[in-house]
């Protein structure tokens, strides 16, 4: 491990990582925070949960060091852009943090809020300005902020951001820049085609890779159980009633089957909440809160969650329905065993998801497997096996993996692409 004062750090800094609690540096931020001190472009790539926010947030804090007098009206030094309001808000909490014993500015710009505090604070100028794309370019076109002498921009979950279809965005902000700045790209999983457009966006880039992309934690025990396809809620509530599920995020790949169980769970007496993009941002902010505070046990959730949540204490996450992505089971899951402690993932698999958890296991490995259905579903699946492939497949029916290439919207109404897999879930994008 590597002690933080080796790092080239000043000393505010120092005080304000040991005020916090940490110690020695994580992989991610003893390669990446030396070269970011530099003034590189950089790709980091890391494990969720293994410090991706201070190994950018403490190199462009020890630059903001260095400045002199505030920022000019309508302007930020310091741009970071996330996917998704939860996020941010947890970008932006770590920034003043670690800049306990400086004295910058913060801001935080996301969809959902009032418009009236965000202007008010651009208005006056900002050091670090944490942002969604969508509102920033609200605010731009609106000439209420500038981006012409912003210093560093950082773009976090770059994958999932440009995946999801923020490339627009994110190059007409980009292309506001100044010609000399400093970016910073990081990420948990960096899949081959995301990576050749991030690459645009970088000058002679530093790559820092501390782990294999698309790996899991390894404090993270999985399993996988087999179901018929009316057993995922019953065995869902059997598992949450028992005591060590002390605090359990819940994926669903929709919102309204996360509304929906919802209210199946509270029908059987069991207390959870759930959030997604539909929900206002109030009630997101109250779940949340109550969640980390281990006032409620039970957290069901879309994938917004999986790049916005980071509770040290969640003792337990389960897909109740699995994710159409192999990268989104990946981020799931790591949602537990964060801070060095110890979690377990548990997914359902129903045999028209069977497709979907031979992806997942390219990626991660071969799961821990317990088969929990009927004679009759057995059969079904065996059967289902020994259909001949489709037309137009991918080597036997693999599915069209689509990933929404050129970043347009998704097909609407159901519709299957020539690959698609027989009774596999289409890809949805869950906000």
């Amino acid at each position: 491990m590597t002690a933080f004062d080796t790092l080239g750090l000043a000393e505010p800094l120092l005080r304000a990582v040991k005020h916090a609690g940490f110690t020695e540096a994580t992989p991610i931020q003893a390669q990446a925070i030396p070269s970011a001190l530099e003034g590189r472009d950089m790709l980091g790539i890391a494990q969720t949960g293994t410090g991706k926010t201070a190994a950018f947030a403490l190199p462009i804090l020890h630059r903001l060091l260095s400045q002199r007098g505030r920022p000019a009206p309508c302007t930020c030094r310091v741009l970071v852009l996330a996917p998704t309001r939860e996020l941010a808000a947890q970008i932006e909490a770590s920034f003043r943090t670690l800049s306990k014993f400086m004295r910058i500015s913060t801001a935080l710009v996301t969809g959902g809020a009032k418009h009236g505090p965000q202007i008010g604070a651009l208005k006056r100028g900002v050091d670090v300005l944490v942002a969604t794309p969508g509102r920033l370019i609200e605010h731009l076109d609106n000439g209420i902020i500038r981006l012409n002498t912003t210093q560093v921009a950082v773009l976090d979950e770059a994958d999932h951001m440009l995946d999801l279809g923020f490339l627009p965005p994110i190059r007409k902000l980009m292309g506001r820049l100044p010609q000399e700045h400093q970016t910073l790209l990081f990420s948990a999983t960096m899949p081959k085609e995301i990576a050749g457009l991030a690459d645009d966006l970088l000058r002679d880039p530093v790559k820092v890779a501390v782990t294999p992309v698309a790996t899991t934690a390894e404090r993270v025990a999985q399993k996988v159980y087999l179901l018929d396809a009316g057993m995922r809620r019953d065995l869902l509530i059997d598992f949450l009633r028992q005591p060590d599920f002390s605090r359990t995020l819940v994926f669903t790949r929709t919102k309204r089957g996360a509304d929906r169980l919802t209210k199946q769970l509270g029908d059987r007496g069991v207390v959870a909440a759930a959030i997604h993009g539909d929900k206002s941002q109030s009630q997101r902010t109250r779940a949340l809160e109550g969640f980390k505070r281990g006032k409620l046990p039970v957290l069901i959730a879309t994938d917004v969650a999986a790049r916005g949540i980071d509770v040290p204490e969640v003792s337990h996450v389960v897909n109740f329905e699995l994710p159409n992505m192999p990268e989104a089971y990946v981020h799931r899951i790591g949602r537990t065993a964060r801070a060095g402690k110890e979690g377990l993932a548990i997914s359902f698999c129903t045999n028209d998801e069977l497709g979907l958890l031979k992806d997942i296991q390219k990626v991660v490995g071969q799961l821990d497997q317990e088969d929990r259905r009927s004679p009759e579903g057995r059969r079904m699946a065996a059967a289902a096996q020994k259909q001949p492939p489709k037309r137009g497949g991918r080597g036997g029916g693999g599915g069209n993996r689509n990933r929404n290439q050129g970043f347009g919207k998704p097909k609407q109404g159901g519709q299957r692409s020539g690959g698609q897999r027989q009774g596999r879930p289409q890809r949805r994008q869950a906000a």
